[in-house]
């Protein structure tokens, strides 16, 4: 008898934990997004209209990062559009994946908010102030080597999770045929800019059929002009 329960508890035991939706779902899981080729090829058209602060992305015309989330907020793909990862600013590697992280995080199947979005709401005073020292970065998925890696399809960050909560312009969150996959994060140059050349890549990658408009919005009460002047949001 003592056998015959422990056999019955052992299969209920191994039942439940293959039903279990933790277990049973794959935290790495990237075939919903971009590959790394597409999302560099996505990258570097976003990118492309980068002619100084007249030109239709209103930043300086630097290189960018971009990398890519899963909704677990696993590291699925790291790229940079210049010819060697020195051609942009390298902090904007670790930068861009904070973006990621943070537009996957605070988004919703419907509900979509962008790094921009939450400028105002984490000033002092604000309903959300505070937000930005939540969710630390991993330093040490974010500064693992070897450094010849970095925006390749070996980036170290690939298949890790990299946290981190970053409040200006640059990260959307990915959504397929209406449903939310992750998130995209864009630095290198000023952080409007980062927000346009992510609007644009999104739209390259036919990830754009968000529930809520996540666009960036500029003012006193919204996010700040990188240069003053900035031509209206993109549609």
């Amino acid at each position: 008898m003592r056998m015959t329960n422990r056999l019955l508890l052992a299969t209920v035991a191994a039942v439940g934990v293959a039903a279990s939706p933790a277990m049973a779902q794959n935290e790495g899981d990237c075939s919903a997004l971009p590959s790394y080729g597409q999302l560099q090829k996505a990258m570097e058209i976003a990118a492309g209209n980068t002619s100084g602060i007249t030109g239709d992305n209103r930043g300086f015309g630097l290189e960018m990062w971009g990398t890519v989330v899963n909704r677990d907020g696993v590291v699925c793909a790291v790229v940079f559009t210049g010819n060697h990862r020195g051609d942009q600013w390298p902090g904007s590697r670790v930068i861009s994946a904070q973006k990621a992280n943070t537009a996957n995080a605070f988004s919703l199947p419907n509900l979509a908010l962008s790094t921009a979005n939450l400028y105002r709401l984490v000033q002092p005073g604000a309903s959300l102030f505070g937000l930005q020292e939540s969710n630390p970065v991993d330093t040490l998925v974010a500064y693992q080597g070897p450094a010849g890696r970095y925006g390749q399809d070996t980036d170290p960050m690939v298949g890790r999770k990299i946290g981190g909560v970053n409040v200006f312009g640059g990260g959307l969150a990915l959504y397929r045929n209406g449903v939310i996959v992750g998130a995209l994060g864009v630095s290198g140059d000023t952080s409007c800019a980062d927000h346009n050349i992510a609007w644009k890549a999104r739209q390259e990658l036919g990830l754009n059929s968000t529930p809520t408009s996540d666009n960036i919005a500029y003012g006193a009460a919204a996010h700040p002009f990188c240069f003053g002047g900035e031509t209206p949001p993109l549609p």
